[in-house]
């Protein structure tokens, strides 16, 4: 599970982020591609926009379930 003490600080404010687990795989921007991307280096995604309407947050939350080692988190 994602721990909001270890998110990185260029996830967009809102409920969902991305925590320094990532290993940039990119499964979360092929599910939710407006809201997950991966950063200029590759380094590891980050939320760049949070979902608004209800099929954005179901898709954020596919891309919460698949990802292999639990580095996207949800908060409230």
């Amino acid at each position: 599970m994602a721990n909001p003490k270890f998110k990185y600080d260029d996830n967009t404010p809102g409920s969902f982020f991305v925590d320094t687990e990532c290993i940039a795989c990119d499964t979360c921007a092929g599910i939710a591609p407006k809201h997950f991307q991966l950063v200029n280096d590759n380094d590891h995604a980050v939320v760049f926009r949070q979902p608004k309407a209800d099929t954005e947050l179901k898709q954020c939350m596919e891309a919460l379930e698949a990802c292999p080692v639990d580095a996207i988190g949800r908060q409230g």
